[in-house]
């Protein structure tokens, strides 16, 4: 399935049409399937690459495996077995089938790449700057997810749109998996949990295209799966360089090497994983651009998101304006008038003066007179969604989908 004409990925006869540009003022502009993929590969983790253009490119181990555990009616039977498989030392049960025995063998084993010594400095990240992590990762991402088409539309049309709540509980356990400074050794659970993505992924790809709702071609490509890396990694860096965290040479490059693992051990291939922050910087202004854009079904994601937030926050969302206004200066004007997302004349102004004073008394930069009654509330909102989100994601399980969402 790697690499498909584009005749017969075309499920519905429609081309992509990719919007947008992140921050942009302007109108977003529509992408050319004849433009090329132009980043090069010799800054990626490989250093050379195949010449793929990595929208035309899916799984071309995990996605016909699934579809043959579909066409043998095993999935639930799977998700049976692979439910108590927790740790990343832990043997497979027994009963699997054989062909699935033998790819999340494979597909366990860490790159040849990995550095463990990095790895451990992205470990000690994670937990030094956690709450800046999920703040970026989790809400920020998460706005933004909804104003990339394909990803919204993937998300509303599969089982997961149906309980959102759920949907984002089973998203955000990588983001917990990865925190210990095990998370990828003996012991850890981030190599079970990516793998256990990667077979959702083939198994939504599978899905979908029987959906009458879903036209277009078949989601979570490479491609797609790099935006969505780009607005957990890059996103996340920019976002903290610009808020003026103080981040180390080594805590940068440690940052990245986790997350580069990670993206290796969800499928992207690694002719497609940026080898360094500049490269990163670089496809992430190739691949978000082309890939944002509003729909239908984001807005009513983005809206359903924003009142869990507002709920967690506060019961009976009083503080609805505030979320508002901090989704808003997360993502910027134009995403945020993409998801629909009311402007608050009041409390708008006061989020963008006051986070960045917050952030800045964090790092030992400026002194507590100088950080607004406004930056306070912030901060104990960011307090009760980062214990929320590493909580559930502490208790949920991912599993394979077995249909779509429910008509």
């Amino acid at each position: 399935m790697a690499e498909l004409s584009r005749r017969d990925i075309l499920i519905s006869g429609t081309t992509l049409g990719a919007l947008g540009a992140l921050g942009m003022a302007s109108p977003a502009q529509a992408d050319s399937l004849s433009d090329g993929w132009t980043w090069p590969a010799s800054g990626s983790v490989a250093g050379s690459g195949s010449g793929a253009d990595p929208r035309w490119v899916w799984d071309d181990v995990a996605d016909p495996l699934l579809a043959s555990l579909f066409d043998r009616g095993l999935i639930p039977e799977v998700n049976r077995l692979l439910y108590d498989w927790n740790r990343n030392d832990q043997p497979l049960p027994a009963g699997l089938p054989e062909d699935l025995r033998a790819f999340i063998e494979q597909a366990r084993q860490l790159p040849s790449w990995v550095h463990p010594a990095t790895l451990d400095a992205g470990a000690r990240f994670h937990v030094l700057k956690g709450n800046y992590i999920v703040v970026l990762t989790i809400v920020g991402a998460g706005m933004l997810a909804t104003a990339i088409p394909k990803e919204a539309r993937a998300v509303y049309y599969s089982a997961g749109g149906a309980d959102l709540k759920d949907r984002v509980a089973k998203t955000n356990i990588l983001a917990y998996a990865v925190r210990p400074q095990n998370a990828w050794a003996a012991g850890g659970t981030a190599v079970v949990e990516a793998v256990k993505t990667r077979l959702v992924h083939a198994a939504v790809r599978h899905l979908l295209k029987s959906s009458p709702h879903w036209s277009g071609p078949i989601p979570i490509s490479q491609e797609d799966m790099l935006v969505t890396w780009h607005t957990l990694a890059t996103y996340s860096m920019r976002g903290m360089r610009e808020w003026k965290v103080r981040i180390s040479s080594a805590e940068a490059a440690g940052y990245l090497h986790s997350l580069q693992v990670m993206g290796h051990m969800l499928g992207i291939r690694d002719e497609f994983l940026p080898a360094t922050w500049d490269s990163s910087y670089a496809q992430s202004d190739i691949v978000l651009p082309r890939n944002m854009g509003p729909t239908s079904e984001g807005v009513e994601l983005n809206a359903i998101l924003r009142g869990m937030l507002a709920e967690m926050t506060s019961p009976g969302s009083i503080d609805k304006p505030l979320v508002n206004a901090f989704s808003r200066y997360l993502t910027g004007n134009q995403v945020a008038d993409w998801n629909g997302i009311p402007r608050q004349p009041l409390s708008d102004p006061l989020v963008k003066a006051a986070w960045p004073l917050l952030v800045q008394f964090r790092e030992g930069l400026i002194g507590l007179p100088l950080v607004p009654a406004t930056a306070w509330l912030l901060d104990e909102m960011i307090k009760k969604w980062t214990t929320y989100y590493l909580t559930k994601g502490a208790q949920t399980k991912i599993v394979i989908p077995t249909g779509n969402r429910p008509s």
